[in-house]
């Protein structure tokens, strides 16, 4: 019940007195009308929460829910640079509200305070807003609007697989690079864990997590120098290439600057994940005009990590399985481009694609509130079925947003329904990451 009454009041604050203000100070409304700033974004969040794919018209009948008249033209004109100013307003101030869950009940994860991943997500926006957000160039399509790259916004989010807090997404120009959006290692709790992929590898970093008391499982660069403990320097496929054994824990250094302590990590994959990875390589060295390096093709007989985790806090087959619950991000991202099509549009008009893509994304960060209520106790949850479920219930939420004994009850029941039938079904060939988590001895079958 806490968790519902924190998702109440911070749907309340955000979409209530927030968006007022917003509309205020982005003169995205600029006196009192029929449509308050806050009806506005409510109409928007609620209204392609329920569809994505929602018209003027649908959308039309979601103010309605919320007791206001108005046609689509009306709703059409409404889309100036200001409203979206003021749903990227709304959605920058969700972000100050994290809502977590009870800790789920895996002992792996409950070993920490908090297991963070992390990753971007890019989406391509219309040339015309690149005074906005500035792309990377080339040529793409998106939606029903054939664009450039001239315009583009990465999305960062950082979620804890412990409680399901839901840091994100936080909003950069699309050309910014992985590592300049690493969140400060100060932001996370002392001892819990950051899981990442090579796009935010940099030693550097690493050693500032090190030496805040915080934890890393990532993968390894292959050009990044590894000392071992006799001094001798190492590139990672040439150290690999010198054993025999299946599975590898050794005591290492990273980077020839910082000489970093931790855990190199490393099983040898299957014959035919090795030869398609080689594959890959030459392929892309190809495309360069390059070769590939004996070191690299040798790397590709074994998947790496490296830790700063201590060897009784973490065995090899637990970091596998950690390092793959990385995964549940690219899932998130899953879902917001699929279900809630935070991609794609039905317009051609600019500014009303950039509000669509704010109100969207705010609408997806309610979801994540939502989630919580109900599926995320349960380690075999299906988000999933549970973001099908929550777009059922979007309407009915609009109507009672404004009254909070109502909205808890709409809240309790769409939690009901979550942690009843949004569940994965047993594997028993591929285990899911859910299965891997509370038995991680079957990181070797997976």
């Amino acid at each position: 019940m806490a968790t519902i009454d924190r998702v109440a009041a911070a749907m309340q604050t955000v979409l209530g007195a927030t968006a007022e203000s917003a509309a205020r100070a982005t003169e995205a409304v600029k006196r009192r009308g029929k449509l308050s700033g806050a009806h506005w974004v409510q109409t928007l969040v609620f209204g392609w929460l329920a569809n994505p794919d929602a018209s003027l018209g649908e959308l039309s009948q979601t103010a309605a829910s919320l007791g206001v008249a108005i046609t689509p033209q009306g709703l059409d004109q409404r889309f100036t640079p200001e409203a979206a100013a003021c749903l990227e307003a709304v959605l920058a101030a969700s972000l100050a509200e994290v809502v977590m869950a009870d800790p789920v009940a895996v002992p792996l994860l409950a070993r920490f305070p908090a297991v963070y991943i992390q990753d971007t997500t890019t989406i391509t926006l219309p040339d015309a807003v690149a005074g906005e957000w500035r792309g990377c160039g080339g040529g793409a399509t998106t939606g029903a609007v054939a664009t450039g790259t001239a315009a583009a916004v990465k999305a960062q989010v950082r979620l804890d697989l412990c409680r399901g807090a839901l840091h994100g997404p936080v909003l950069e120009d699309g050309r910014t690079a992985d590592q300049r959006l690493a969140p400060s290692a100060a932001e996370a709790p002392a001892g819990s864990v950051l899981v990442q992929d090579l796009g935010y590898f940099a030693v550097a970093t690493l050693a500032e997590t090190d030496a805040a008391g915080r934890f890393w499982v990532t993968r390894l660069k292959v050009r990044t120098a590894i000392y071992e403990a006799s001094g001798r320097r190492w590139e990672v496929g040439a150290l690999l290439a010198t054993r025999a054994e299946t599975a590898l824990d050794l005591p290492v250094r990273l980077g020839a600057r910082e000489r970093l302590a931790c855990r190199l990590l490393a099983v040898r994959v299957p014959r035919s994940v090795a030869a398609e990875r080689r594959r890959k390589l030459k392929r892309a060295a190809r495309s360069k005009g390059r070769a590939v390096s004996a070191a690299r093709l040798a790397a590709a007989d074994w998947a790496v990590l490296v830790t700063n985790l201590p060897v009784a806090m973490l065995s090899v087959a637990e970091a596998l399985v950690l390092y793959r619950a990385r995964w549940q991000i690219e899932l998130v991202f899953k879902r917001w481009k699929a279900q809630g099509k935070v991609a794609t549009w039905r317009s051609a008009k600019p500014w009303r694609i950039l509000a669509e893509v704010y109100a969207k994304l705010l609408g997806l960060v309610v979801q994540h509130w939502l989630l919580l209520t109900g599926a995320w106790s349960h380690p075999d949850r299906s988000l999933w079925k549970a973001a099908q479920t929550i777009r059922q219930h979007a309407a009915h939420l609009a109507s009672v947003l404004a009254h909070r004994d109502r909205l808890t009850e709409a809240l309790a029941t769409i939690a009901w329904c979550l942690a009843t039938g949004c569940r994965l079904d047993t594997r028993r060939t591929r285990p899911s990451t859910a299965q891997l988590l509370a038995n991680p001895s079957r990181a070797w079958l997976a």
